[in-house]
């Protein structure tokens, strides 16, 4: 079964506003977003999960990128192997900031914004977006599909 993801970029001041998380290797970063309900529309899967993850409502704007995720065939394999996701990633603004994530994921510890030209150097899923998203803030033309990727 496929499942479909929606995620926020959400940019101010070239940081990018990301969950941050906590396994064994350490942190790692995750744009807020998560899956796709029965009956939900992306919009409203946004929103839910932004209000859920970074505890504020979101103004959605265009969709900047389209990933899959095939498990099998990446470095998580091993619990990853019948995984396929596919996630549409939406240019948005933060509306209203409540204090409170309402219902983080639970490796979630907390959110932070990132200077996007450091990305790099950050454990961030997908790596894949980092140089799309660098590209982005230069105003250079990026591609939609970023293709089977993590």
């Amino acid at each position: 079964m496929i499942r479909n993801s929606v995620k926020a970029i959400i940019i101010v001041d070239g940081k990018l506003l990301l969950t941050k998380n906590q396994d064994i290797e350490g942190y790692f970063y995750l744009c807020p977003g998560g899956g796709q309900e029965h009956g939900e529309t992306f919009h409203k899967t946004l929103q839910r999960e932004c209000l859920e993850e970074i505890g504020s409502s979101v103004h959605i704007g265009e969709l900047l990128f389209i990933r899959e995720y095939i498990g099998q065939n990446h470095e998580h394999a091993a619990f990853d192997a019948d995984v396929h996701q596919v996630e549409y990633y939406f240019l948005c603004q933060v509306n209203t900031q409540t204090c409170q994530p309402t219902n983080p994921d639970s490796l979630q510890i907390g959110t932070q914004w990132i200077p996007i030209e450091k990305l790099h150097t950050y454990r961030l899923y997908p790596k894949a977006l980092t140089q799309p998203l660098q590209k982005f803030i230069r105003g250079q033309q990026t591609t939609i599909y970023l293709g089977d990727v993590n």
